[in-house]
């Protein structure tokens, strides 16, 4: 896995479409900001659904946008695992995480899941004077 950006803490609040205020966590993937709500990320966590993660603007105040992509805690329980349309896949250690959302850290790097190969199906190959044998009834 590569390195693909990080996540932070930055305690900045951001307005949604309606006017209301959220505190949000900062994601910075491919140089592209995006934001996960702080009430919604603690959802994640405990309740292993998905989040969204949305547009970040910056235009004298913070907004949030469109929703961009999905987040949610992996099977195994260790990692957030978020899911960007038209980017790829992304992951957090949760450990890495609650070091931010805590207050211990100041960032946690956000690394890039690999893109998996489609398995080739193996063909049976037939040739010429190979017989085909079928059952009689």
């Amino acid at each position: 896995m590569e390195k693909a950006g990080y996540l932070q803490r930055t305690g900045y609040k951001a307005f949604d479409s309606e006017g209301n205020v959220h505190d949000i966590v900062e994601l910075h993937i491919l140089s592209v900001r995006y934001a996960i709500r702080r009430s919604d990320l603690a959802k994640a966590i405990s309740g292993h659904v998905f989040v969204q993660v949305e547009e970040l603007t910056h235009n004298w105040n913070y907004y949030l946008g469109a929703t961009s992509g999905l987040a949610q805690v992996s099977v195994s329980g260790k990692a957030l695992n978020i899911d960007i349309f038209n980017e790829g896949s992304f992951t957090v250690s949760l450990r890495a995480l609650g070091s931010v959302m805590f207050g211990k850290e100041r960032l946690a790097f956000i690394m890039k899941i690999p893109e998996q190969a489609p398995q080739s199906q193996k063909t049976r190959r037939v040739t010429l004077d190979q017989k085909c044998i079928s059952a009689m009834v």
